[in-house]
C-alpha cells in the first residue's frame, strides 16, 4: 500500500475503540468483531469477508504493544507531512511521494530490524551502515472452543476449523512459481533499503527496486501473486491436556499467521471454555459432588456407589456422620500435569422424603419416643435456646 493510504488506515476505528483504548478493551472488541464476520459464520459474504481481514490486520497492530507504538509514532510523524522523499520538505499531497509496503514494519519481511527506528535510523547517519534484512514473523491468531466438563477434566483431543493467511500451498510460502526461486535485490543487496546522500546527511530508505523485501521475484506463484500466502481454510487437530481450566489459552507455537514470503509464522492462542457438568463441580484439582442420603443412612451408616470421570467407587458414610458433612476419596478427581490426580470431595445431605405411609409413620414416632426417652436435644448448646 501507499504511505498515503498507510496514513489514512485508522486502525482504531476498524475495531470501534478509542486510542487510548487498552489492551484489554482492544481484545474484548477484537474477539466480538471476529465472531460476528468470521467467514464461517457469513458463507457468501465478502463485505462480511473482507471486514474480517481488516479487522484482523487492525488487531495484528494494535494488540501487539511494540507494533501499537510504532503505528501510534509513524502517524503522528507522517500525517502532517514531515517528510518528503530525499529530504525534509512535504512530499506530494502532505506525505511521503514513495510507495512501498510499509505493511512490512509491522509484521512483514522489512528492512533492518522491521521496525520504526530501522526505517529512520539512517536520517541523521554520517556515512553509517546498514545491516542486512530479515523476515518478520507473521501475526498471532486468536480463536475459542467449547468443552464438556469431563472432556476437559480427562483431556481430548479437538479439530478446529479456521479461516487465515496461511503459507501457499503451491509455492510452500516462497512466493516463487515452483521450480524457480527469488533472487537477491542487486540494487540494496538484500538488506531492504539503499542510502542516499542529501548535503551532509545521510539518508536510508525502503529499496524501490524490490520494495523492502530484499529479493526479487521474477516469475511469481500464480496461486498467491508472489505473496506466499493465501487466505484459507484449514482444519488443526489439537490435543487438549487433561485438567484444562474455563478461561484458559493454549499455545500452539507456529499455528498462527503465515509470515511473507516463508517468514515463520505467529502462534495459535486457543481460549478454552468449559460447559458446566450435572453431577460434578470442581476446586482447583479436586472434583465435587452433593451425594443424596436418608436420614438412617446417616445415623445407621451406610456405603453408596458416587460417580466419577472414569467409572465408580464406593464411599462409606460411617454411622452419626452430620448432614453437609465431606468425604473424600483420594486421587479420584482432576489428573494432575505432573502425574497424579486430585481428590473427589463427596458432600452428603440429608433427603427428606415428602411422604410417608402409615406404617412408616407409626415407625417414625415410635422413634421419636425413644429419642426423647434417651435423652437426645438436637438443639443443645444452641444460641438461640
Amino acid at each position: 500500500m501507499s504511505q498515503r493510504e498507510w496514513i489514512e488506515k485508522d486502525f482504531y476505528k476498524e475495531l470501534g475503540v478509542s486510542s487510548g483504548a487498552s489492551q484489554d478493551e482492544i481484545k474484548k472488541a477484537y474477539r466480538k468483531l471476529a465472531r460476528d464476520l468470521h467467514p464461517d459464520a457469513n458463507p457468501g459474504d465478502p463485505k462480511a469477508e473482507e471486514r474480517f481481514k481488516a479487522v484482523s490486520e487492525a488487531h495484528a497492530v494494535l494488540s501487539d504493544p511494540a507494533k501499537r507504538k510504532e503505528y501510534d509514532d509513524t502517524r503522528k510523524l507522517f500525517a502532517g507531512g514531515g517528510y518528503g522523499r530525499g529530504g525534509f520538505g512535504p512530499g506530494a499531497g502532505g506525505g511521503f511521494s514513495q510507495e512501498f509496503n510499509i505493511g512490512d514494519i509491522f509484521g512483514g519481511a522489512g528492512a533492518g530490524d522491521g521496525g520504526l527506528g530501522d526505517l529512520l535510523g539512517g536520517l541523521f547517519n554520517r556515512g553509517g551502515t546498514r545491516t542486512s534484512s530479515r523476515p518478520r514473523r507473521g501475526a498471532d491468531v486468536e480463536t475459542e472452543t467449547t468443552l464438556g466438563f469431563r472432556e476437559a477434566a480427562q483431556g481430548v483431543t479437538v479439530p478446529l476449523r479456521m479461516t487465515s493467511p496461511s503459507p501457499c500451498t503451491t509455492c510452500h510460502g516462497s512466493g516463487a512459481k515452483p521450480g524457480t526461486s527469488p533472487r537477491v535485490c542487486p540494487i540494496c543487496n538484500g538488506t531492504g533499503v539503499v542510502s542516499r546522500n542529501q548535503g551532509a546527511f545521510g539518508f536510508s530508505e525502503p529499496c524501490d527496486e524490490c520494495r523492502g523485501s530484499g529479493s526479487i521475484i521474477d516469475d511469481p506463484c500464480v496461486d498467491c501473486h508472489g505473496n506466499g500466502i493465501q487466505n484459507r481454510t484449514r482444519t488443526i487437530t489439537v490435543r487438549i491436556p487433561p485438567g484444562v481450566g474455563d478461561g484458559q489459552r493454549i499455545r500452539l507455537a507456529g499455528q498462527g499467521e503465515a509470515g511473507l514470503r516463508g517468514a515463520p509464522s505467529g502462534d495459535l492462542y486457543v481460549t478454552v471454555h468449559v460447559s458446566q457438568d450435572k453431577v460434578f463441580g470442581r476446586n482447583g484439582d479436586d472434583l465435587t459432588l452433593v451425594l443424596p442420603v436418608s436420614y438412617s443412612e446417616l445415623v445407621l451408616g451406610t456405603t453408596v456407589s458416587v460417580p466419577t470421570l472414569d467409572g465408580r467407587v464406593g464411599v462409606k458414610v460411617p454411622p452419626g456422620t452430620a448432614d453437609g458433612r465431606i468425604l473424600r476419596v483420594r486421587g479420584r478427581g482432576v489428573p494432575k500435569r505432573g502425574g497424579g490426580a486430585g481428590d473427589l470431595l463427596v458432600t452428603v445431605k440429608v433427603a427428606v422424603p415428602q411422604k410417608l405411609d402409615r406404617e412408616a409413620v407409626e415407625a417414625l414416632e415410635r422413634y421419636r419416643e425413644a429419642e426423647r426417652a434417651s435423652g437426645f436435644d438436637p438443639r443443645a448448646g444452641w444460641a438461640g435456646a
